[in-house]
Protein backbone atom coordinates (compact mmCIF):
# COMPACT_ATOMS: atom_id res chain seq x y z
CA UNK A 1 0.00 0.00 0.00
CA UNK A 2 1.35 3.42 -0.95
CA UNK A 3 2.07 6.17 1.55
CA UNK A 4 -0.60 8.88 1.76
CA UNK A 5 -0.08 12.59 1.13
CA UNK A 6 -0.13 13.59 4.82
CA UNK A 7 2.45 10.92 5.68
CA UNK A 8 4.72 12.03 2.87
CA UNK A 9 4.47 15.69 3.99
CA UNK A 10 5.30 14.68 7.57
CA UNK A 11 8.44 12.79 6.49
CA UNK A 12 9.62 15.66 4.28
CA UNK A 13 9.18 18.04 7.21
CA UNK A 14 11.17 15.75 9.54
CA UNK A 15 13.95 15.60 6.94
CA UNK A 16 14.08 19.43 6.86
CA UNK A 17 12.94 19.68 3.25
CA UNK A 18 11.55 23.17 2.91
CA UNK A 19 8.47 24.11 0.96
CA UNK A 20 8.29 27.15 -1.30
CA UNK A 21 4.70 27.15 -2.55
CA UNK A 22 1.59 25.11 -3.20
CA UNK A 23 -0.54 25.62 -6.31
CA UNK A 24 -3.46 23.29 -6.97
CA UNK A 25 -2.08 19.77 -6.32
CA UNK A 26 1.63 20.70 -6.67
CA UNK A 27 3.94 21.67 -3.78
CA UNK A 28 7.50 22.75 -4.51
CA UNK A 29 10.16 21.58 -2.06
CA UNK A 30 13.91 22.02 -1.75
CA UNK A 31 16.33 19.42 -0.44
CA UNK A 32 17.74 20.41 2.97
CA UNK A 33 20.76 22.76 2.75
CA UNK A 34 20.69 22.48 -1.08
CA UNK A 35 19.02 24.51 -3.79
CA UNK A 36 17.69 21.41 -5.49
CA UNK A 37 13.94 21.50 -6.19
CA UNK A 38 11.50 18.63 -6.32
CA UNK A 39 7.72 18.52 -6.31
CA UNK A 40 5.01 16.71 -4.41
CA UNK A 41 2.00 16.07 -6.61
CA UNK A 42 -1.35 14.63 -5.71
CA UNK A 43 -4.07 14.25 -3.18
CA UNK A 44 -4.40 12.17 -0.01
CA UNK A 45 -4.39 8.65 -1.48
CA UNK A 46 -2.67 9.26 -4.80
CA UNK A 47 0.58 11.19 -4.52
CA UNK A 48 4.11 11.11 -5.88
CA UNK A 49 7.40 12.96 -5.70
CA UNK A 50 8.70 14.38 -8.98
CA UNK A 51 12.40 15.07 -9.55
CA UNK A 52 14.28 16.71 -12.43
CA UNK A 53 14.70 14.61 -15.59
CA UNK A 54 18.48 15.03 -15.26
CA UNK A 55 18.29 12.26 -12.62
CA UNK A 56 17.37 9.80 -15.37
CA UNK A 57 20.99 8.56 -15.32
CA UNK A 58 20.38 7.48 -11.69
CA UNK A 59 16.98 5.91 -12.44
CA UNK A 60 18.08 2.32 -11.83
CA UNK A 61 19.69 3.26 -8.47
CA UNK A 62 16.66 5.26 -7.34
CA UNK A 63 14.20 2.57 -8.45
CA UNK A 64 16.22 -0.11 -6.65
CA UNK A 65 15.62 1.52 -3.26
CA UNK A 66 13.35 -0.70 -1.18
CA UNK A 67 9.77 0.58 -1.21
CA UNK A 68 10.31 2.99 -4.12
CA UNK A 69 8.71 2.62 -7.54
CA UNK A 70 9.21 4.79 -10.62
CA UNK A 71 6.15 5.70 -12.65
CA UNK A 72 6.89 4.91 -16.29
CA UNK A 73 7.46 7.83 -18.63
CA UNK A 74 7.52 11.48 -17.61
CA UNK A 75 5.17 13.45 -15.42
CA UNK A 76 4.12 16.80 -16.94
CA UNK A 77 2.78 19.85 -15.11
CA UNK A 78 2.88 23.56 -15.93
CA UNK A 79 3.42 24.51 -12.25
CA UNK A 80 6.81 22.77 -12.01
CA UNK A 81 8.54 25.95 -13.12
CA UNK A 82 12.08 25.03 -12.01
CA UNK A 83 12.12 22.02 -14.34
CA UNK A 84 12.90 22.03 -18.07
CA UNK A 85 10.17 21.97 -20.71
CA UNK A 86 9.57 19.52 -23.48
CA UNK A 87 7.12 19.50 -26.34
CA UNK A 88 4.29 17.10 -25.60
CA UNK A 89 0.92 18.37 -26.79
CA UNK A 90 1.39 22.15 -26.89
CA UNK A 91 3.69 24.15 -29.12
CA UNK A 92 5.31 25.92 -26.15
CA UNK A 93 6.21 22.79 -24.21
CA UNK A 94 5.42 21.87 -20.63
CA UNK A 95 7.60 21.28 -17.56
CA UNK A 96 8.37 17.62 -16.89
CA UNK A 97 10.14 15.30 -14.48
CA UNK A 98 10.39 11.75 -13.15
CA UNK A 99 7.63 10.56 -10.81
CA UNK A 100 8.13 8.18 -7.88
CA UNK A 101 5.72 6.50 -5.47
CA UNK A 102 6.54 5.09 -2.04
CA UNK A 103 5.29 2.21 0.10
CA UNK A 104 6.06 3.82 3.46
CA UNK A 105 7.83 6.60 5.35
CA UNK A 106 11.13 4.67 5.46
CA UNK A 107 11.18 4.47 1.65
CA UNK A 108 10.71 8.25 1.38
CA UNK A 109 13.57 8.79 3.84
CA UNK A 110 15.91 6.47 1.88
CA UNK A 111 14.96 8.20 -1.39
CA UNK A 112 15.62 11.71 -0.07
CA UNK A 113 18.90 10.58 1.50
CA UNK A 114 19.95 9.11 -1.88
CA UNK A 115 19.09 12.39 -3.66
CA UNK A 116 21.16 14.33 -1.11
CA UNK A 117 24.04 11.87 -1.62
CA UNK A 118 23.87 12.26 -5.42
CA UNK A 119 23.84 16.06 -5.11
CA UNK A 120 26.77 15.97 -2.70
CA UNK A 121 28.83 13.93 -5.17
CA UNK A 122 28.41 10.64 -3.29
Amino acid sequence: MAIEHSGLVAVLSLLNCRTNFTIKKITEYMLPALKEPFYLHGSERDCQLVIRPAYEIFLSELSAIEGVSHKEGYFHNSEMTRFPKRIQKSLNGIHYGLGFKFNDEAAVKRFIEKLISINSGG
